[in-house]
């Protein structure tokens, strides 16, 4: 791998390479998850299995679309109540691999599900762990008639990991889905990126000189979709088809059988990609081969400039291939293309193909116990919140239900408000985890069992979980918590003594009115 020469102004935003690599490519089907959203058993489409989706979330409801002549996996959807405009999440989560990298697409086909007062999509967000990934407006796509496509790179941080679709402020109807992708890519895929500190959002992924279907796989091993380019372009065909084995990133063959070029060495300038780009830093990945017999000599040397801005310079593309990719490169609205011939190459220019991905930087992550503890709360509760899915604190405008989360690198959960939130079941005793706690309020359900041992809970100040059901003694080790200054038990099935370590507590509004005690309550 060498790396090319690049303005010097751009040394810090761009890294260009010219790559390759020796890969043993496997035939079977990339590993993961394929999940039909909505349905209710598993379907074989191309020789695929896709899962129904029950094992992965617990909210939402199934519905069928009534479109006739629709893709089996978009036939159904999965639908997201929308409650007074909040900002809700309600996410997938699978077991992954701890470290590796997956390809996570999602798509989308309305067809009408939240009824006749709607006629558009709703337009709503999604979420990939703690990271806000892209709005989801499938609006023009509709209109056409088109299924929306949306793909990302991460990385799993931890052993699993969760897909969501999220409610906002400019969402007016039930957001939905219509089917789910995690799948596994090679280690040596992107493996530029630092994907500790960012993930990779398809902007445009084209085969310039294709102009029918969609290639993907088993032309492409990692099924990343290639779309055709539709613009009104020359295309020429090739003479032979490289090896990818020896290609960065690994495009499919098929992407070489022709190429967008001119007749004469003329230089050529197009449009990509063909939409107005947000300003932001962007990976751009190009692939090349020259379309010629490989016994010719003649050379076919490029110079490669976006925005007039010198991309690449003396890039050689012979028959065994090219790929020359810039990391982080900066791009707002619209993208021009130019490729000319270098002073010392005879033959004219051509591009096979290109990918665009905006770059991410992740979101971070709730304190890996914070979230342990809050599973088991979930799972002790007979009727969780909706939206206790996904990561509990972030992104910042979709935490949990009931919850507040400090700020800065380490995320942990600093109160928890279920107040009247009509929840049964027990209080689990891995609360006492949530060792950031200043503030538990759970008064006014109908939760059951024992108070657990809280006494590792040392920055607790409100304990309140009146207006419950809960029974036996008061946890003597309450009165060790020295930062308490109020608990509230009142209207419960307490039973035994109030603990000395509480009765007349300097500091402490203690209420325990409505209980079967042995002594009299201090009120």
């Amino acid at each position: 791998m060498s790396a090319m020469s690049t303005p010097s102004f751009l040394l810090s935003l761009s890294f260009l390479f010219l790559s390759f690599l020796s890969i043993s490519l496997s035939q079977q089907p990339p590993k993961g998850y394929l999940i039909d959203c909505g349905a209710t058993s598993k379907t074989v489409n191309d020789d695929r299995e896709w899962l129904p989706d029950e094992d992965f979330i617990s909210t939402g409801s199934s519905k069928n679309l009534t479109v006739p002549r629709l893709f089996p996996t978009f036939s159904t959807v999965r639908s997201f109540p929308l409650q007074n405009n909040l900002r809700r999440k309600f996410c997938y989560t699978a077991r992954v691999f701890k470290g590796a990298r997956y390809l996570i697409r999602t798509a989308y086909y309305y067809g009408g599900v939240n009824g006749v007062n709607f006629t558009s999509p709703p337009v709503f967000d999604q979420i990939v762990d703690g990271t806000f990934w892209r709005v989801v407006n499938t609006t023009e796509d509709y209109r056409k008639g088109s299924t929306s496509f949306y793909e990302a790179v991460f990385e799993a941080k931890g052993t699993t990991m969760s897909v969501c679709i999220a409610s906002n402020t400019y969402t007016e109807s039930d957001p939905f889905i219509s089917s789910l992708e995690m799948l596994l890519l090679g280690d040596s895929l992107y493996n530029t990126t630092n994907f500790d500190s960012y993930a990779l959002s398809l902007v445009v992924r084209h085969s310039f000189g294709h102009n029918r279907s969609l290639i993907s796989y088993p032309d492409d091993l990692f099924d990343r979709y290639w779309e055709p380019y539709a613009e009104n372009v020359s295309v020429i065909a090739s003479n032979n088809t490289p090896s990818v084995s020896g290609f960065w990133n690994i495009p499919p063959s098929k992407i070489f059988e022709s190429a967008l070029s001119t007749d004469q060495l003329e230089p050529l300038e197009f449009r990509w990609p063909p939409l107005s780009l947000p300003n932001s830093t962007y990976y751009i990945a190009l692939y090349f081969a020259d379309n010629r017999d490989s016994m010719l000599s003649s050379s076919r040397v490029l110079r490669i400039h976006i925005n007039e801005v010198r991309y690449i310079s003396n890039l050689e593309v012979t028959s065994a291939g090219a790929a020359v990719f810039a990391t982080r490169w900066p791009l707002e609205g619209q993208t021009k293309i130019t490729l000319s011939s270098a002073a010392n190459s005879n033959a004219s220019p051509l591009i096979n193909a290109g990918e665009i991905f905006d770059i991410l930087r992740l979101g971070g992550r709730t304190h890996t116990r914070d979230v342990i503890t809050l599973n088991a709360m979930k799972s002790s509760l007979r009727n969780p919140p909706l939206d206790w899915n996904g990561d509990p604190c972030l992104p910042l405008n979709y935490t949990w239900t009931g919850i507040t989360c400090s700020e800065g690198e380490r995320i942990r959960v600093v109160t928890l408000n279920l107040t009247s939130m009509g929840l049964s079941g027990s209080l689990s005793s891995s609360i006492a985890n949530l060792t950031a706690l200043t503030g538990i309020w759970l008064g006014n359900n109908s939760l059951s069992g024992t108070i657990p041992n809280l006494s590792s809970l040392r920055l607790l100040e409100v304990l309140h979980l009146e207006d419950n059901q809960f029974n036996g003694d008061i946890p003597s080790s309450l009165g060790e918590v020295r930062s308490l200054r109020e608990l509230f038990l009142q209207n419960n099935n307490l039973t035994g003594r109030i603990p000395d370590s509480l009765v007349g507590k300097p500091g402490l509004d203690l209420r325990t009115s409505g209980n079967q005690f042995l002594s009299p309550s201090p009120s």
